[in-house]
């Protein structure tokens, strides 16, 4: 066995104070990390077209429907919802541990094409928001005569 080690004279053996003092500073301007802002559950969403229509699943799980709120503009689709905190808890019994996610959420998402808002549907169902998203038909040119 070798027990001879290459001596790396680019980094010294013992670190200096200066610079040990220096990283520990350092830390206190890195940004903070919005622990509420990570902690929100996003909405996941798919969308599909065909030649007519947009078709969107939204997973908003634990939701109930009243607290699910959808705005159409345009070519613009926000969802949001708000899951809001159940006592579940009994009588002489204490909260420990929980990962459960309370709180509101927002997914807003473009489309390529202009959507008809009066067409709109929504249902939902077993945590999936299913949205049908009508395509407004072009605008065609109107040829006038000059008289």
């Amino acid at each position: 066995m070798n027990a001879l080690v290459r001596w790396n004279t680019r980094q010294p053996a013992f670190p200096r104070a200066d610079v040990a003092l220096d990283d520990l500073f350092a830390g206190f301007f890195r940004p903070i990390a919005d622990t509420a802002r990570d902690a929100l559950e996003p909405i996941r969403i798919e969308v599909t077209e065909d030649a007519n229509t947009y078709r969107v699943a939204a997973q908003v799980p634990g939701v109930k429907k009243e607290d699910i709120h959808l705005s159409v503009n345009d070519n613009e689709v926000t969802i949001s919802a708000e899951i809001k905190r159940e006592a579940s808890a009994k009588e002489g019994e204490k909260l420990l541990h929980s990962e459960r996610f309370y709180g509101k959420t927002t997914r807003s998402f473009a489309l390529a094409e202009s959507i008809d808002e009066g067409n709109v549907s929504a249902k939902y169902a077993d945590g999936i928001l299913n949205l049908t998203l009508p395509k407004k038909a072009p605008a065609t040119a109107k040829r006038i005569e000059i008289a």
